[in-house]
């Protein structure tokens, strides 16, 4: 199970430990990640996803799933968001 946002690819980021003797040893600093179901109104659904809680208030901000996947760069997003993305443009479309 891979650590990384959905939407925004925010992924584990390495640093140093350093104690008061100024010792330094590797250390990971994980993003906040969190299982969160997310609704669409184009589709009419609901969608289980795991993000950072950056990119919630990010979606929120936005207004919506729908217009946050509509403004985020595909590069970004994971296989799934970048499907439901897909559907949500075609859905839009017709």
């Amino acid at each position: 199970m891979s650590r990384v946002c959905e939407l925004t690819g925010k992924g584990p980021m390495v640093g140093n430990n350093v104690s008061h003797a100024n010792n330094k040893t590797k250390r990971r600093f994980l993003p906040n990640l969190q299982d969160v179901t997310l609704i669409s109104d184009a589709l009419g659904r609901s969608f289980k996803l795991k993000i950072s809680s950056a990119a919630l208030r990010s979606v929120d901000h936005r207004g919506g799933l729908d217009a946050f996947l509509a403004k985020a760069k595909d590069e970004d997003l994971s296989a799934k968001a970048l499907k439901i993305k897909k559907d949500i443009a075609k859905a839009a479309a017709a």
